[in-house]
């Protein structure tokens, strides 16, 4: 379900679409605002309401409290919250930047989140902002979504270790100036292409061809 559907946004709001303009599109069109202000609060807003949730629901000690609030605050996970949400449907870039794979590049996506939160907060106010902070973030911690704190070559190495396949990455694609690079990978396992990554770095790409291959395993062994 499209985000303004299911948690009744007017994506059209000005604060709305502020919260998905890259500075890219500002410098480009030479209209409006990006959305670094709102990131700002959204940053604000999102620890505060994970850290009452924290404080109120699990009992734990400060150090574990600290500890799940980073883990599910990181970069990582709020570019998965982002990508779960289709927000890269939304962004406003310039052409240099959409060119260049801005729409799927994490450090863009993860900002966005908390531009969005801090724009629902503005726009709707308190309770509304929490919904969708309980509905996707807090949800999270409490079914122990953790796959975006993993080091999924890692993961995909011990479990090819024990049948001594042999584990190999190739970067198949790179486009974009040398200053942003977006960079395609693929994983084979004896040969054979099991995963396909792309990101802004090849150490990310590979992370991705990994996480695919994983995924489609955890899929046959079902």
């Amino acid at each position: 379900m499209e985000v303004n559907k299911k948690y009744n946004i007017d994506l059209n709001s000005d604060l709305i679409k502020r919260a998905f303009t890259h500075s890219s599109y500002v410098n480009e069109t030479k209209k409006g605002e990006d959305y670094e202000r709102l990131e700002f609060l959204g940053d604000k807003i999102l620890d505060f309401l994970v850290s009452e949730y924290l404080y109120v629901s699990e009992h734990l000690h400060e150090g574990e409290m600290t500890k799940i609030r980073a883990n599910y605050v990181c970069e990582n996970a709020l570019y998965e919250y982002s990508k779960k949400l289709n927000f890269h449907d939304y962004l406003r870039l310039g052409k240099g930047e959409e060119a260049s794979g801005g729409r799927n590049r994490k450090a863009i996506l993860a900002d966005v989140f908390e531009a969005f939160i801090a724009a629902v907060y503005l726009t709707y106010g308190l309770d509304k902002a929490k919904e969708i902070i309980y509905d996707v973030v807090i949800k999270a911690i409490e079914d122990k979504e953790d796959y975006f704190l993993h080091d999924y070559k890692s993961i995909l190495q011990e479990l090819l270790q024990a049948d001594k396949k042999g584990v190999e990455y190739e970067v198949i694609n790179e486009e974009g100036p040398s200053h942003n690079k977006i960079f395609t990978s693929v994983v084979k396992i004896d040969g054979v292409m099991l995963g396909k990554g792309t990101s802004n770095s090849k150490k990310e790409s590979e992370q991705e061809a990994a996480k695919d291959a994983l995924s489609k395993q955890a899929k046959i062994n079902k």
